[in-house]
């Protein structure tokens, strides 16, 4: 047994080194110390070895059991570094070589507009505010006076999932949540989707906007034109044209429309604007006295005027889009010109 284990011992250390993958090394580690492996089967015959011999035998044993496991964890890092060295050989980049560039993405033609209409109320000295989309009857309706029985609600369209819980129709509801907690003087704008069971070339289900709320002392409706008129041109540039138009609003009052020229055709007239030179964007007035002393503000002492903004029908004139529902449909051609 003896001269079994030198021979061993020889035999493995000559075999392990000529091992070029780790395949073979995986064969011959189970020819060796596998369950029916050479040394495996030496250690099963100890129980044949004379007590007096199986010290010396035993000690033997460990020894060139010890040196070929070793040989073959030695073996395995050696071949394990090879093949490292041959990924890297064969995986390097040249950097000195020209970049094949790569496309960048960019913002969806409805964030990127609501990005720059934020940033111009911010510089206006407006704050950003949000509130839920699941809301109550009151804070939709009743808070800005619009009641139950109140005809305008046949303007609107609305998805209920009890008869006081739906879908809001309008970000003016974040506003009058605003007026129950804010102290007058504020500027505040609300962007955030909006929900009507309505669904066209020009309006979809889903749809965003962006209203704004200033609340002070002597504000009127020459504040308010000032300020739209500033914030379209600088939306759509200097040479922007801005109308106003009588309209009504149960929140405001009195109310106008904002109509700005076309962007396309700046005023002459296209398939856009349907060849009038102007665009309806905006919904405004000044802010209906009922609706500050409902929400705890006095209406004597403060005044206050409000707007809306279609975000996505904004979003339309500068990409020159005619169809609303392009926006939602995420077909990559259109996003790629968009950008």
């Amino acid at each position: 047994m003896e001269q079994e284990l030198k021979k061993i011992k020889l035999e493995a250390g000559e075999e392990i080194e000529k091992v070029e993958d780790k395949k073979s090394l995986a064969q011959l580690k189970l020819n060796y110390l596998g369950k029916n492996g050479k040394l495996t089967a030496i250690l099963k015959g100890m129980r044949d070895v004379p007590s007096e011999d199986r010290p010396r035998i035993g000690a033997l044993v460990n020894e060139v059991r010890t040196f070929v496991e070793e040989a073959f964890s030695a073996k395995e890092r050696e071949l394990l570094q090879k093949e490292l060295e041959e990924k890297l050989q064969n995986e390097k980049v040249d950097i000195t070589l020209p970049s094949k560039g790569s496309k960048r993405g960019a913002l969806h033609p409805v964030a990127s507009m609501t990005d720059r209409l934020i940033d111009i109320c911010v510089n206006l000295g407006f704050s950003v505010v949000e509130g839920p989309e699941i809301e109550s009857d009151y804070y939709n309706f009743e808070a800005v006076n619009t009641p139950k029985s109140h005809p305008a609600r046949d303007m609107q369209d609305s998805f209920y999932f009890t008869d006081n819980v739906l879908l809001r129709t309008q970000t003016t509801a974040v506003q009058a949540r605003a007026m129950e907690t804010m102290k007058p003087p504020f500027k505040i704008i609300v962007p955030g989707k909006t929900y009507r069971n309505d669904s066209d070339a020009t309006h979809s289900p889903m749809f965003n906007q962006l209203e704004g709320l200033v609340v002070d002392e002597n504000v009127s409706m020459a504040d308010l034109k000032n300020m739209l008129s500033i914030m379209m041109k600088r939306l759509f540039g200097e040479d922007t044209c801005v109308r106003f138009r009588p309209s009504y609003f149960p929140f405001t009052e009195p109310s106008i429309e904002v109509d700005v020229s076309c962007p396309q055709c700046h005023g002459k007239g296209c398939k856009l604007c349907k060849n009038t030179g102007y665009l309806e964007l905006l919904g405004a007035g000044v802010v209906n006295p009922k609706v500050l002393d409902f929400n705890g503000i006095n209406s004597k002492k403060y005044k206050g005027f409000a707007f809306g903004i279609g975000i996505d029908r904004a979003s339309m004139l500068f990409t020159g889009n005619t169809d609303m529902r392009s926006l939602f449909k995420n077909d990559i051609r259109f996003l790629k010109q968009s950008r």
